[in-house]
């Protein structure tokens, strides 16, 4: 009968395929952690470039590890609890020892059986022992990979605030500039617009008081028939003589304005809105405007400063239908202008 009680009290230690597959979920919980923090290391690196969607995506991805380190620090209570239960089994070993130690004194005749149950016991506890080893230094572990999981938290969160002073920084920079960019583009606005002053007078004195030439704003204005026959884009005898006077002011311009003003000297065709022959008024207002060009280039003035450009009918100074004003529509401007 003792020895009947004492395999039944064996079968109550027949826990270790339950303790076995707790300690496994927990090793792949803990490789699914390390490999979903290694992905999210990694994306996290791939993305501090950014400035405000990668600080957007660092704050999602510092709320997943937070979560995982919650994950973890549950996964730690369980273990701590599994190592509680192996301990409370460990003192249940014990006593069971002790009460088959009373039973084999008390019972000489079954004292080889209760040896053998003793034995087993023991080594029972001695696996027992061995499993709370490992338990405990796999415990040591999480705690480490815990505790670098709070210095790499700690890292990203010195490394968003680091980005953060630098875009500060990058913005005082930014706003720094574009006010010295300002003031450096008003001053060269300034300084083109005494260049311009310059100019127009100095034409102004060589051009006088010349009829078909008059001065209407910032512009220089040459009435067609001035430079061109009636329906012609080449340059008449007088116009080649009233431009060579321009070119040589601007080629002294040319001289006069540093090369770090961009400046062009814009001229601009334009026609009345009738019809002519053979071609369209776009057509001829442009092809004026570029032999006005091609004409001061002639003359030394450098291409890099000149723009021709085409109105056609278009721009009308005198919207009327009466000769006079097809006269005033058909004219050749010249502008000094920013580039």
């Amino acid at each position: 009968m003792a020895l009947g009680r004492t395999r039944k009290t064996g079968r109550t230690f027949d826990y270790w395929p339950g303790f076995v597959d707790a300690l496994s979920t927990m090793l792949l919980t803990i490789i699914f952690l390390l490999s979903v923090f290694m992905l999210a290391q990694y994306f996290l690196t791939r993305e501090m470039s950014g400035k405000d969607n990668a600080l957007q995506r660092l704050n999602r991805q510092i709320e997943e590890l937070t979560s995982l380190l919650s994950l973890e620090r549950a996964t730690k209570g369980e273990a701590q609890s599994t190592i509680l239960a192996l301990q409370a089994t460990l003192e249940a070993a014990e006593r069971e020892k002790l009460r088959l130690q009373g039973l084999a004194d008390a019972t000489r005749g079954g004292l080889e059986t209760a040896g053998s149950a003793t034995a087993q016991a023991r080594s029972q506890l001695d696996n027992e022992r061995q499993v709370s080893a490992r338990a405990l230094a796999q415990v040591e572990i999480l705690n480490q990979q815990i505790s670098a999981l709070r210095r790499q938290l700690a890292a990203i969160e010195e490394a968003l605030n680091a980005s953060e002073k630098r875009d500060k920084e990058n913005q005082t920079r930014i706003a720094d500039l574009g006010s010295r960019l300002n003031v450096a583009l008003a001053q060269k606005v300034q300084e083109l617009n005494r260049y311009r002053s310059d100019f127009f007078g100095r034409l102004r004195d060589i051009l006088g008081q010349r009829p078909g030439v008059r001065v209407v704003g910032d512009r220089f204005v040459f009435e067609s028939e001035v430079l061109f026959e009636v329906g012609q884009a080449s340059l008449n005898n007088q116009g080649r003589a009233e431009l060579e006077k321009v070119a040589s002011a601007l080629a002294d311009l040319e001289r006069v304005i540093p090369p770090e003003i961009n400046w062009v000297m814009r001229v601009d065709g334009h026609t009345d809105k009738r019809p002519i022959v053979a071609r369209t008024n776009w057509d001829l207002s442009a092809a004026r405007a570029i032999a006005v060009v091609q004409f001061f280039v002639s003359k030394g003035v450098s291409p890099q400063h000149l723009v021709a450009a085409g109105f056609g009918e278009f721009q009308p100074i005198d919207p009327a239908e009466t000769e006079e004003a097809f006269r005033r529509n058909r004219r050749i401007e010249l502008k000094l202008t920013e580039r």
